[in-house]
């Protein structure tokens, strides 16, 4: 039997004005890109919580990627700002939950960098396929057995 090449399951929230935007150019102007990503759109990167990308890795993600406007350019002025703190909090949290930090990517891609999308999906799903599956992610451990007695 032939073995199986681990092919990796990668979402992606990508803010609608610049990040989907390039990811648009990216598919119009035929950038090849691995398949392994898909893609949510949301209004900007400052609207995905921690939530939302910790149930992600329960849904067995193998990585995260959130990708928005460059630094400076947020159509909500402050939300690219919030994402980097998020992101820094996550880092640790993913790293004290015993995952590698690196199954999370924060990029910055303008809706003119189609490009770089593909670049980004490209690296980032190689960084994926050398970490491996990513492990069991439980928010509430099974309980073991208590015997009473």
């Amino acid at each position: 039997m032939k073995d199986k090449i681990f092919e990796p399951r990668i979402l992606g929230f990508l803010c609608n004005w610049c990040s989907y935007a390039g990811a648009d150019l990216a598919g119009v102007s035929r950038l090849q890109y691995p398949p392994n990503i898909r893609i949510i759109r949301v209004m900007c990167s400052g609207t995905v919580s921690p939530h939302h990308i910790l149930h992600a890795f329960q849904r067995r993600a193998d990585g995260v990627l959130v990708a928005g406007c460059h630094i400076g350019d947020c159509h909500y002025l402050k939300g690219n700002y919030l994402t980097m703190k998020r992101m820094k909090f996550l880092e640790g949290l993913l790293r004290f939950a015993g995952y590698e930090p690196q199954r999370l990517h924060l990029e910055w891609i303008s809706a003119a960098e189609g490009g770089k999308f593909a670049d980004t999906v490209r690296e980032f799903t190689e960084r994926i396929r050398e970490l491996g599956p990513a492990p069991s992610f439980e928010a509430v451990p099974k309980a073991t057995a208590i015997k009473v007695t």
